[in-house]
């Protein structure tokens, strides 16, 4: 078959993607210049059936990842010894736990008070069986944890020194931050400092410190997000990646801001506000601390035609508005197999991010999902994630065209239709034809 494969245009800029990112992003005004991102040209390449085993392996706003499964910024991601565990179990890149300068030593003491403090419990599950029995399997899940509460320097220590023992390996920092310039400014040059690859900007954390114009606070109102999004890029010399929350009516019109922004890529889609359940026993809900709760974030299985639903409704905005610009999307929700890491990638999705998956299976899960992703390669004769990125997109359409559709493909039905509409149509001529047309076998 002919396959696609990815080329980088610019010269030996793969050897360093980043310092390459940053020569271009960020000239001598230090302002982002869209029009000198990373690019990547399309070769077509003929393989037989036969050929060689399917390549997973991506290029994503010009950082190269063994393949398109990346850690979801959470519990998978929190200190060095779990990002380390996850790359060498091979995950394509990792995104760390939500930091933020309210994680800085001096700013606890500053305030007298600590802003970041999770509880215990924090999460609850949904089974599949009724009246909750804890054999069923497990397809939703909601937290209500807050971003990491590890003191900033500890996580930025141990992003350099990931770093330095794993210099070809994708790490990103995911960052949040109060409505100040200056804040967001200060975090960006701290964590650029550690040699991160890229950032994900969370906008949308649904729950914890909206008061303080944080997470969802932002991704929920475009003008917010507008300005926000304009202090990043400006900063930053590195891709931005800006993580849409689902709690919004249309997800495209956050989307579209963070890109006609600068952001080089859309994350999509972070957990959904919800309320996981009363226990009809206590009358409590859950998960209940000290017999109380706050909701928070839905996510797992259940969560994953509506993340299809919102990284679809993106894609095609993409697609139509920004064309062939170096712009990426990364499909969050319920992955769980390789098959709906498939579903994404052919929506349109450059990579793939599971975080319950990994708290609910293990690192090594990695595994699974890149095996089964080549089996379904292979079933269609795909040799790499171009090949089939995106495919299903022009398939989606609106209902009154699904009707329009419908009615034609009917009339035309009716116009091949074998054998005879009634009695009246026999002819003495074409007797034995006409029996015939009307035997099934």
């Amino acid at each position: 078959m002919a396959s696609l494969s990815l080329t980088q245009i610019r010269g030996n800029s793969i050897n360093n993607p980043v310092a390459e990112f940053a020569r271009t992003r960020c000239p001598q005004l230090g302002l982002p210049v869209r029009s000198s991102r990373v690019g990547f040209r399309v070769f077509a390449s003929e393989s037989s059936s036969k050929g060689p085993e399917p390549d997973l392996s991506v290029n994503v706003n010009g950082l190269h990842m063994p393949n398109p499964f990346v850690i979801g910024s959470g519990p998978p991601g929190t200190n060095y010894t779990v990002m380390k565990r996850a790359f060498d179990e091979g995950w394509g890149a990792v995104i760390a736990k939500t930091v933020s300068l309210l994680l800085l030593s001096s700013f606890h003491v500053s305030l007298d008070a600590e802003k970041v403090k999770n509880v215990t419990p924090r999460y609850a599950k949904l089974r599949a069986d009724a009246n909750g029995s804890k054999q069923g399997q497990i397809i939703g899940w909601q937290n209500i944890e807050l971003i990491s509460d590890r003191p900033l320097e500890t996580m930025l220590k141990e992003f350099k020194q990931l770093k330095e023992e794993y210099p070809d390996r994708i790490l990103i920092a995911s960052i949040m931050e109060e409505y100040n310039k200056a804040g967001w400014e200060e975090l960006i040059d701290r964590v650029e400092q550690t040699g991160v690859d890229a950032f994900e900007i969370n906008f949308s954390c649904p729950h914890g410190m909206p008061e303080r114009k944080m997470g969802a606070a932002v991704g929920q109102d475009c003008a917010l997000l507008e300005e926000v999004c304009g202090w990043i890029n400006a900063k930053a010399t590195i891709p931005v990646w800006a993580k849409m929350t689902p709690n919004v009516t249309d997800i495209t019109q956050p989307a579209r801001v963070a890109l006609n922004s600068g952001c080089e890529g859309i994350a999509a889609i972070n957990t959904i506000m919800s309320v996981m359940g009363i226990n009809l026993t206590t009358l409590r809900p859950e998960p209940c601390v000290e017999g109380y709760s706050t909701p928070g974030g839905y996510s797992s299985k259940a969560v994953h035609p509506i993340a299809l639903a919102k990284v679809m409704s993106i894609a095609k905005m993409m697609r139509s508005e920004f064309g062939d610009k170096d712009l990426s999307l990364s499909g969050i929700g319920g992955v769980e197999s390789g098959g709906d890491a498939a579903e994404f990638i052919l929506l349109g999705a450059n990579s793939v991010q599971v975080c319950t998956g990994v708290m609910m299976h293990g690192y090594g899960v990695v595994k699974k999902l890149c095996s089964e992703l080549k089996d379904f390669m292979r079933q269609h004769n795909f040799s790499s994630i171009e090949d089939f990125r995106g495919a299903s997109l022009e398939y989606f359409t609106t209902h009154t065209d699904l009707v329009h559709r419908q009615q034609e493909a009917i009339q035309q039905r009716k116009a091949v239709k074998r054998g005879l509409q009634s009695d009246k149509d026999w002819t003495g001529d074409g007797f034995i034809k006409e029996t015939e047309s009307m035997v099934s076998n």
